[in-house]
């Protein structure tokens, strides 16, 4: 069963992804040669007008082809004959769809379940905020100057943010209060904790505050990605750390195993939740200005804007191959990795 929701939820994602390319690149009279879901050979199509509509083998991926995209093309319509801002458009409607799904998926999670104030229920002793004479009660505002929406975005600082000193801004009573504290590492957990804990349940919002946390959830998935990329990159975490479509099945797999017992909405719930993760995830990693992501091409296209002249379709088309290559090669290590994690 869980398989069968994972692969649901990614087509539903990629589906979206490739929609924004899709709805956009017909705004600009572009001609759509095929609009598919999944990879591999078709299983099922149909054309309506100019456009094939099809679903392919593998359950994983999709793609909206257009005339002109990856080959040249004297058609009018295509693709490369567009204007540069055009061309921006679509390929950045891709991610930016990803981002709408998270957030309309975000306002049904919160105007369902409520959200997880940051609010302190508990202090530990021996740990810095006990020590600042901070207590139950108190609502964490900013850790250095970083807005907090929910007690997550606390849990996630602090990870992110282990070395360095923190300073809290927090309410009590009504007044506004300062404090700095540094993590302390816990031996037993190697992690590194202020020593408060959140309350264990959610406040329902109103309509208005369900739409401005679930801006605030979208930030968190941003500013997370972002944080383990650069941690990455630094080194301080391993790129074996990270999972591919693999490990994110036996995520969603190891969820529903632990939440099915709760009933249908729980499991809904829990599964709402990864699907904005992975929505926001897909946005955000297709900005990267890597070749042959749509950030690779949104680079291309604003060297084109600041250069005034397009580039050549063949060295183009060469820096996307070598691109791709990268990439499928990340992807196969990442695929192996994901294996030998499940023996």
């Amino acid at each position: 069963m869980s398989i069968i929701i994972a692969i649901l939820i990614f087509s539903f994602i990629v589906f979206f992804h490739e929609f924004g390319h899709f709805i956009v690149a017909k705004a600009c009279n572009v001609k759509v040669n095929e609009f598919c879901l999944g990879l591999g050979p078709r299983i099922l199509h149909f054309t309506k007008g100019e456009t094939t509509y099809a679903l392919r083998l593998l359950p994983f991926g999709g793609a909206c082809m257009m005339e002109g995209e990856d080959e040249e093309s004297d058609d009018e319509r295509a693709f490369n004959k567009k204007t540069v801002w055009q061309r921006i458009a679509i390929v950045f409607a891709g991610p930016f769809f990803n981002f709408i799904l998270a957030f309309v998926l975000a306002i049904v999670l919160i105007a369902c379940i409520g959200v997880s104030k940051p609010v302190v229920s508990d202090v530990m002793e021996g740990y810095p905020v006990s020590e600042q004479g901070m207590m139950a009660g108190d609502e964490i505002l900013e850790l250095n100057g970083y807005n907090i929406s929910t007690f997550k975005d606390v849990s996630a600082y602090v990870f992110f943010h282990s070395d360095e000193e923190i300073e809290i801004t927090y309410l009590r009573d009504g007044k506004e209060y300062k404090t700095t504290v540094v993590p302390k590492l816990n031996e037993q957990t190697g992690k590194y904790y202020i020593g408060c804990e959140g309350l264990n349940e959610r406040e329902k919002v109103s309509a208005l505050e369900t739409v401005k946390y679930s801006f605030g959830e979208i930030k968190y998935q941003i500013c997370t990605v972002y944080e383990s990329l650069k941690m990455l990159i630094t080194g301080q975490i391993n790129i074996k750390e990270m999972s591919g479509p693999v490990g994110i099945v036996k995520t969603i797999d190891d969820t529903y195993d632990a939440v099915s017992s709760d009933g249908t909405f729980i499991i809904a719930m829990n599964m709402i939740n990864i699907a904005i993760l992975l929505s926001a995830n897909l946005g955000f990693m297709n900005l990267l200005p890597i070749p042959a992501l749509d950030g690779g091409r949104l680079l291309i296209y604003l060297i084109e804007v600041i250069r005034r002249k397009q580039m050549n379709e063949e060295v183009e088309g060469r820096i996307h191959t070598i691109g791709f290559m990268f990439m499928m090669a990340l992807m196969i290590f990442i695929l192996v990795n994901d294996i030998a994690k499940l023996f």
